[in-house]
């Protein structure tokens, strides 16, 4: 019977195969990584379990403004989609005078915060959220990068040592085809 180290050792083997098959540093030594934590350490192996661990998983990830962010709408009758900042006020009869007046020039236009009921239904499928990465002071927490052509896989290991390099932290979601990184970033700014 295998002891409790020999499961342990395995275990390691297997994690450090998946990081590797990633192109995801594990050896310690480099420059530690700041704050947010990659997902790789910020979630179990198998994923987040409860609702509550899933939004807030993705707070971590995605974190940009808080006071508003964006539901995707698209028109049955052009086909035409797009995003638009969330109101209280959509389509409430006397108030909302769409499609007459546009969102932009409404006086009755009450912005939505991000919610995590918002978040919840952006992950159950209800709608598309959009979010608002840009703060106030022109930083920002992540970048999002895809990588979609035949080497996806080199491109996105290359993405991952710049950042090793930079210290930046990253996570790496893998797809077929194609990968997107989530690359948490401070101090980003408009001139970049």
């Amino acid at each position: 019977m295998p002891s409790d180290l020999d499961q342990l050792r395995r275990e390691n083997a297997r994690l450090i195969e998946l990081l590797e098959a990633h192109g995801i540093a594990w050896r310690s030594g480099g420059p530690a990584p700041t704050e947010p934590v990659p997902i790789l350490e910020a979630a179990p192996a198998n994923g987040p379990g409860s609702t509550q661990e899933k939004v807030a998983l993705f707070r971590r990830l995605f974190r940009g403004r808080d006071d508003v962010h964006a539901l995707r709408w698209k028109s049955n009758s052009s086909g035409r989609s797009g995003y638009a900042p969330a109101c209280a006020n959509e389509w409430r009869p006397g108030i909302c005078e769409k499609p007459r007046i546009s969102c932009r020039d409404c006086n009755h236009r009450e912005l939505l915060p991000l919610s995590d009921a918002a978040i919840y239904g952006h992950l159950a499928g209800d709608h598309t959220i959009g979010l608002y990465p840009l703060l106030d002071n022109d930083h920002c927490h992540l970048l999002a990068v895809d990588f979609d052509e035949q080497d996806w896989r080199d491109d996105a290991r290359a993405f991952l040592r710049s950042c090793r390099e930079l210290a930046v932290p990253a996570a790496l979601e893998t797809r077929q085809p194609g990968a997107a990184l989530i690359s948490h970033t401070c101090n980003a700014t408009r001139q970049l």
